[in-house]
């Protein structure tokens, strides 16, 4: 039985490691992988004493800091199923391990939204990528499809436009991503842009070949030729584990209080799992400190 059990090992799962230690906290840190979706990220510019910084550079330092304390760590073996029992709550893996705690911080993060069309499943890996940072190399030369318009796929267009032959970018809508990015695109020579066209279909024997897509409005449909396609049209809440058990709201994201509290006594959030505003690393960092000190609290107020 833990004092505390760490579900997630990105920025808040790992801060929460790192404060619960220093309150001397008999600590668990359960997670099917470490950093999350920060291995993702080529460059971090907005993480404070760092004015640039990849991605799993960071990620390393976390880890480096985490462990120099006595936690530990079960890692490469996703939960399952977070369950209430008597004193505590029981941790179910995918494996089938258990593990109990009196108190537990629920930082599980997000994963890519998917199209969910013909050829996307059988694809990925072969040609469908949800990181166009960690892929794109692979499809230097070749022509390529970015679909989604907001941030990260504005990002995603910058990132291939410098490798890739030619990019087509498809957007359900008008684009919603910063101006600040959007005006970068403007003078791409190698860059088509459809907006108000949805992808129905991506084909391929093998390796993708083409992407169909469709004009929302008059409903013409094309067929684009490309060797990559990569999907940028946001994130899901990694929130299966305890559907039924706390509060969720509409988009699947936990909610919490100012204290990082679930609507589970005992049972703390913390990073873009939540319904906290503001997906950043640095708020999930201070998110996961947050909840490891509240669960100190609680755990002190069970023994008075």
């Amino acid at each position: 039985m833990y004092d505390l059990m760490i579900i997630g090992g990105g920025p808040a799962g790992l801060a929460a490691g790192v404060y619960a230690a220093r309150k001397q906290l008999k600590t668990l840190l359960l997670s099917g992988d470490t950093g999350g979706q920060i291995n993702t990220t080529l460059g971090i510019e907005n993480y404070l004493g760092y004015q640039f910084i990849e991605g799993p550079e960071l990620i390393n330092k976390f880890l480096t800091q985490v462990e120099q304390f006595p936690i530990d760590q079960k890692i490469g073996d996703k939960i399952r199923q977070l369950k209430k029992i008597g004193n505590g709550f029981e941790a179910i893996t995918e494996d089938g391990d258990k593990y109990q705690s009196k108190t537990v911080v629920f930082a599980t993060g997000k994963k890519p939204r998917k199209l969910n069309v013909p050829g996307e499943t059988e694809l990925t890996g072969r040609g469908v990528s949800y990181c166009a940072i960690c892929d794109g190399p692979v499809f230097a030369g070749q022509r390529v499809a970015v679909v989604g318009g907001g941030n990260s796929a504005l990002e995603a267009v910058l990132d291939l436009l410098k490798i890739a032959e030619h990019v087509n970018l498809i957007s359900l809508t008008p684009l919603t991503g910063d101006s600040v990015l959007s005006n970068q695109l403007k003078d791409a020579k190698n860059l088509t842009i459809f907006l108000e066209h949805e992808p129905i279909e991506i084909k391929g024997q093998g390796l993708v070949e083409s992407i169909r897509i469709k004009d929302i409005k008059s409903e013409e449909e094309k067929e684009l030729a490309v060797g990559g396609v990569f999907i940028e049209i946001g994130l899901v809440p990694n929130s299966d584990a305890v559907q039924g058990l706390v509060k969720l709201n509409k988009w699947g994201e936990v909610t919490v209080t100012p204290r990082n509290e679930t609507s589970l006594p005992g049972l703390f959030a913390a990073g873009d799992v939540t319904d906290v505003p503001e997906k950043q690393i640095i708020i999930a960092a201070g998110e996961g400190a947050k909840a490891a000190l509240q669960a100190h609290r609680y755990l002190q107020r069970l023994t008075k």
